[in-house]
């Protein structure tokens, strides 16, 4: 009873504070003061750890939730409680000090990369975090591929896990120069690991406390998580007798130089700046003396411009930092003003980003937009430019996580939740019926999935369960666009990014929309090529339109790719170019969908998603559309019907080709006893080991690290407990020796490889998986494939 009752008094506070959060949201539109933002890193970072020591600190909650006991906001399916792992993007509005965040937690697994890739379209600024004790991971470097290629202008790196043993701010800073993911990092906080100088000296794990370099000040944490902020004396002789820090504190001979060396790499990129540097009075003093609105204004511009990449650190589940990234956020990353095309405005027609859709049993079809231009408001009616529909609004949503807020409008720049549409999908652009204009008709750039890697067939448990069956994979698929689902040899097969996304993918149709099925076993997707044959240069097409004769002509080389050039993710590794010799967008990437070449796309797409000799979609096929010829008063969709029969008839003339199947990335860490049996386990596999030392391997070519030079590189005993979780490796009477193996490998081979490693390693192996796209295999190893495809 006792239970019940503090329960209920913990939901009342938090219901308290929920009805204040929401009050304070209803009426925010300074888009000026507004933060689209992501949370993104590798798996087990600590993104939702420090995403719920966010809505702690904003007051959102009354206390963090914990993923170890499956009580965090933003994961709230069953299947992210129950295995601790975020498997979905989660929005939620927050609100801190004068600006309005609409912050992103974003999964860490590769097999969710989907969910990263949407968010990643929306937002225009980044947290990435690092776990302090791991540094630069694979996933991390593929997050960070992904912002790349949708563009986001501004990111910050959150240096995690500091209280752990092992961490290392120097390791960890040092690591984004080795994997070259920016040439200039710049530390704008560095960490206290104890008040209490004997704890350096036992070389204690720990943090508590930061020092923020731009607003000269020190920050205390207490056990429970409270904070105490306390300026920084200005002068040298001031810092040392102050009694802030212990006179013989480890800290104190590097603030001066920390700081000092922050302002003159800033100064680099603002003459401003420099000026004022070169006018202060000569001696040590005189860089702690600079006030923050005289760097604040330069630090904001070199992270707009991409100049520098802003570096801050702590513990999220001991809530130390928090609050310097939000205000950091605040400060540094970009609002929607910042980076706005010509075309946007609050005052000018509507145009919405769909960047993913979601299904809920109450609610029905949820979609998740960006409002690129005008304002949004509920019960209007929107027109899909991508698919050519018009669609009624009936809410308009602000999401937190799993609760829901109904308002009236989305303000220009604000991301948002819309009821009632039930045909956009991810990617779609929506416009205003009403105010329609040119510019407003066209799409924007929308959301390319991976490919998929992996496959298993569906099986319905019998007939009266096919339809639902084939229904919810649909709806599945509209969620989640990395599902492609697809029929072959009368069999329903559904295909994903991996083992685990697949598991998610059933547990999802039976838990969601309660359909019967058994999942066949795994296998993964396998790609063909085109075929040694010379086809005959078949370039029309014949059919009818209004019961009269069309002869519709398009011109177009077929080749396979050469060895030299690079297939392109979107044409999942084909290279299909247009009449200028440039690459041709994805059908669905024309902003206006009725130019002939977005038909001509559509067509070819068609044909390479299905071989006619083995139903494998087509790759490494390089497409050249030279001209085409279209007879007047003839829709341009006829076009899609051309180019699609021209493509398939000149495929199946140049006869089957190679296979090709997936490959992956391995980085393996074990002891060097066990490494003679796991290198032979691999190259029995398939498997072709590449380096045994080098932190860099996975990414295939050797990189020159980015060079220090010139930047604030902190002294490991800023971290003390790094050194001695080196020597404790060591501590027993024989040395175990720690190995990395970087090796590529066939998936095929890979699937139960982590039983495997643990069999083989004594349980001590870890390993990070990574994709290295489609290799050509041997005819041996083809017709095992054609056998297992039924194909033989």
């Amino acid at each position: 009873m006792l239970r019940r009752v503090l329960w209920l008094s913990v939901r009342v506070r938090q219901l308290k504070f929920l009805n204040q959060r929401f009050l304070a949201t209803e009426a925010y539109h300074e888009t000026s003061l507004t933060r689209n933002m992501a949370l993104v890193a590798h798996i087990d970072s600590g993104k939702t750890t420090l995403t719920e020591s966010i809505l702690h600190k904003s007051a959102y909650l009354a206390a963090p939730g914990s993923v170890d006991t499956g009580s965090t906001t933003t994961d709230f399916l069953p299947a992210e409680r129950e295995r601790g792992i975020t498997i979905q993007s989660a929005s939620i509005p927050v609100k801190w000090d004068k600006w309005t965040f609409n912050l992103i937690d974003t999964p860490g697994h590769a097999d969710f990369g989907m969910e990263v890739e949407s968010a990643s379209r929306v937002v225009d600024g980044a947290v990435v975090l690092i776990d302090s004790v791991e540094g630069v991971e694979a996933q991390t470097k593929g997050v960070w591929r992904q912002l790349d290629r949708y563009g986001v202008p501004t990111r910050l790196m959150f240096l995690n896990k500091l209280d752990r043993p092992g961490a290392s701010f120097r390791s960890s800073l040092v690591s984004l120069l080795t994997h070259r993911l920016h040439p200039n990092p710049m530390a704008l906080a560095l960490p206290v690991a104890s008040f209490h100088t004997e704890d350096y000296i036992r070389a204690e794990p720990g943090i508590q406390g930061l020092v923020d370099l731009v607003k000269w000040e020190i920050w205390k944490w207490t056990e429970d998580g409270h904070s105490a902020i306390q300026s920084l004396p200005r002068t040298v002789e001031e810092l040392e007798t102050s009694g802030i820090l212990p006179a013989n504190h480890p800290i104190i001979p590097h603030l001066v130089a920390a700081r000092t060396t922050l302002l003159e790499n800033l100064s680099m990129y603002s003459d401003e700046l420099m000026g004022h540097l070169l006018a202060l009075p000569p001696g040590p003093s005189s860089y702690l003396d600079v006030e923050t609105s005289a760097i604040m204004p330069h630090l904001r511009k070199a992270t707009l411009n991409n100049e520098i990449l802003p570096v801050l650190c702590g513990s999220a589940m001991k809530s130390i930092g928090t609050e310097l990234v939000m205000n950091y956020v605040g400060e540094l990353l970009a609002s929607p003003l910042d980076v706005r095309l010509d075309a946007e405005s609050a005052d000018g027609p509507l145009r919405l980003l769909a960047w993913k859709v979601s299904w809920d049993k109450r609610k029905g079809w949820m979609t998740f937009v960006r409002v690129y231009s005008g304002t949004l408001k509920r019960q209007s009616s929107v027109f899909n430019v991508t698919s050519g529909q018009k669609e009624k609004i009936s809410k308009v949503l602000l999401l937190y996580a799993a609760e829901a807020q109904e308002v009236e409008f989305l303000p220009y720049g604000s991301v948002g939740v819309i009821l009632g549409l039930k045909f956009t999908r991810t990617g779609d652009t929506l416009v205003d019926t009403h105010r329609s204009s040119n510019s407003s008709q066209t799409s924007l750039r929308g959301v390319v999935p991976p490919p998929a890697v992996m496959s298993a067939s569906i099986i319905p448990k019998s007939h009266s369960d096919l339809d639902p069956v084939q229904e919810a994979l649909h709806a599945l698929s509209r969620t989640d666009p990395s599902v492609r689902v697809d029929m072959q040899e009368g069999q329903l097969l559904v295909h994903g990014l991996g083992a685990l996304h697949l598991e998610i993918v059933e547990g999802r149709l039976r838990d969601e929309w309660d359909v019967n099925f058994e999942l066949g076993s795994r296998r993964v997707s396998y790609r063909e090529s085109l075929g040694p044959g010379l086809s005959s240069n078949v370039n029309n097409w014949a059919t009818e339109v209004a019961g009269k004769p069309v002869t519709i002509k398009i011109l177009m080389t077929v080749e396979p790719l050469a060895d030299d050039e690079q297939g392109d993710p979107v044409w999942d590794g084909n290279l299909v170019l247009g009449p200028s010799g440039k690459p041709l967008l994805s059908p669905d990437a024309f902003r206006d969908q009725l130019d002939p070449m977005a038909n001509i796309a559509r067509g070819l797409s068609s044909s390479l998603s299905n071989s006619p000799h083995t139903s494998l979609p087509l790759s490494h096929i390089k497409i050249h559309v030279t001209d085409y010829n279209l007879p007047r008063d003839i829709p341009t969709s006829i076009l899609a019907g051309a180019s699609s029969s021209i493509l398939r008839t000149r495929i199946r003339e140049a006869g089957m080709g190679p296979v090709l199947e997936p490959f992956i990335k391995l980085k393996i860490s074990l002891h060097e006893d066990t490494m003679g049996k796991v290198v032979k386990d691999l190259t029995e596999n398939g498997g072709e080991v590449l380096d045994l030392a080098s932190d860099t391997a996975m990414d295939g070519d050797e990189v020159v690290a980015y060079s220090t030079d010139g930047l604030y590189i902190p002294p490991e005993e800023l971290s003390p407990s790094s050194a001695a979780s080196t020597s404790s490796k060591f501590a027993n009477d024989t040395p175990r020796l720690k190995r990395t193996i970087h090796a590529v490998a066939p998936l095929s081979r890979m699937l139960d490889y982590s039983t495997r490693l643990r069999a083989l390693s004594g349980g001590h192996g870890l390993f990070d998986m990574l994709n290295a796209g489609f290799r050509q295999v041997s005819e041996a190893r083809r017709l095992e494939i054609l056998r297992e495809i039924g194909r033989a």
